[in-house]
């Protein structure tokens, strides 16, 4: 059998406002001589990160199907498409679904571009993206000015000099087109350069420059068993590979009414709806996420607001919604819906048992934050299992996301009334195999901005 020609395409996308004036480079590269075969770039107008993203790739697979027109037929071809767009590796790998309105046609215009056994894909970090984003915002530059990317006026290929790509691809495992082959080939990526597993919202900017920071995530990898799994290590000393962490990404939940009034608003009460300013929170949020592309998973407390809310970020990532209970907030009993002030006024000696102590319940069988904490400690150590080596956006409330940021501390229980959490801010916890947690984030409202 003739050996497969082979082609890499580096592709990337980037908006300057998301959705904003948008553009997309692609370029073709010989992985034995690292020579550049053919580059594409466009100006296409205002658009989001992600269809800018889409729409690199297809350029970038129509100029593979270029090159191939003049050659033999029959010709067998292997395309390793890389990308510092974890939303369409994953999607186009087969393992996200694809359900926004505006991805669902760029990814099938993607995939008949060329047969799928074809075409395997892989995550990399921006860094190693640089052509690709260089040509992104020369063609965004271009369309600045009125005009749109001229091959002969690009410098991208001088400023990304290369010999050779071929010592940086994976070896082949499994058949092309392969999803888990393409997964191992972007664990091993990250091994070699010694990528930081799961980076947090907000840590690395992703995407052509220019366009709002987003983080590039790691691809989830089976971690290997600690040494002694009974016994977290701490420090840094002789640190196990301990492959990429369960990473909750913690929101809470748009406002109600009842935010603003500093309410008690727990699942004892009447389950508010989001207000106005609540809802276009959560579309605040969820355009984040959307432009980030690290998400993964969505999971919710039960409660009508963080549903409300889990949805808008759902509909915008194309995911499913997973309900889990335990992740509730606290009854607060006779105290729903009162204030702080009133609380004091009708209940003073249960608030100060209250305040007291972890064990004290609030008035007329609430739950106490012990309690609470038992019950979110069993939930997350349900979805550190479910969820190992994934990012996953968890939609909770204030006492669930302190008490989760707490135990990952190692912070004694008075430490709940030390935090402050805004309504839609952005926490984040990751979970690693030998049982340690390391806080990453906390109180994120750059989003909201």
């Amino acid at each position: 059998m003739d050996r497969p020609r082979r082609f890499v395409v580096e592709a990337d996308g980037g908006s300057r406002g998301n959705p904003g004036p948008a553009g997309y480079g692609a370029v073709v590269i010989d992985p034995d001589t690292g020579e550049t075969l053919a580059e594409a770039a466009e100006y296409i107008g205002v658009a989001t990160n992600n269809v800018a993203e889409y729409k690199g790739l297809v350029a970038g697979l129509r100029a593979v199907g270029a090159l191939l027109a003049d050659g033999p037929v029959g010709t067998v071809v292997r395309v390793h498409v890389r990308m510092d767009s974890k939303l369409v590796v994953e999607q186009m790998s087969g393992r996200w679904k694809i359900k926004h309105p505006d991805m669902k046609p760029l990814a099938a215009e993607a995939a008949g571009v060329l047969p799928g056994a074809d075409v395997t894909y892989e995550w990399i970090p921006r860094e190693r993206n640089k052509h690709a984003d260089r040509l992104a915002n020369e063609a965004m530059d271009a369309g600045r000015r009125g005009a749109q990317w001229e091959p002969s006026a690009s410098t991208a290929a001088l400023d990304t000099p290369r010999s050779s790509v071929a010592a940086a691809l994976p070896p082949t495992q499994g058949p092309p087109g392969d999803a888990a082959a393409g997964a191992a080939r972007a664990r091993a990526a990250l091994k070699r350069t010694g990528a930081e597993p799961e980076p947090l919202p907000g840590t690395e900017p992703s995407g052509a420059s220019g366009t709002a920071p987003t983080p590039a995530a790691a691809v989830s990898a089976p971690a290997p068993p600690a040494s002694d799994p009974m016994t977290p290590q701490v420090g840094w000393g002789a640190a196990p590979d301990l492959g990429a962490p369960a990473t909750l990404v913690l929101l809470r939940h748009g406002e109600t009414a009842l935010t603003p009034q500093k309410r008690f608003s727990g699942s004892g009460g009447t389950d508010p709806e989001l207000s106005a300013a609540g809802r276009e929170q959560a579309a605040r949020a969820a355009a984040a996420f959307a432009a980030r592309g690290t998400v993964q998973e969505i999971v919710s407390s039960p409660l009508r607001r963080c549903c409300e809310t889990a949805g808008a970020v759902a509909d915008r990532l194309g995911l499913e919604v997973r309900i889990e209970d335990g992740l509730r907030e606290t009854d607060f009993g006779a105290w729903e819906g009162l204030t702080f002030g009133e609380v004091k006024e009708r209940y003073a000696a249960d608030l100060d048992a209250w305040l007291a102590s972890p064990d004290a319940a609030p008035t007329g069988g609430g739950e106490s934050f012990a309690e609470v904490a038992r019950r979110v400690a069993v939930a997350r150590d349900a979805l550190v299992t479910r969820y190992a080596g994934r990012t996953v956006l968890v939609v909770t409330h204030v006492t669930p996301i302190k008490t989760l940021v707490r135990l990952a501390l190692g912070a004694p229980p008075e430490a709940l009334f030390r935090m402050e959490l805004s309504a839609a801010s952005v926490s984040a916890v990751a979970y690693y195999a030998d049982g340690n947690a390391s806080v990453r984030l906390l109180n994120d409202t750059s989003h909201l901005r």
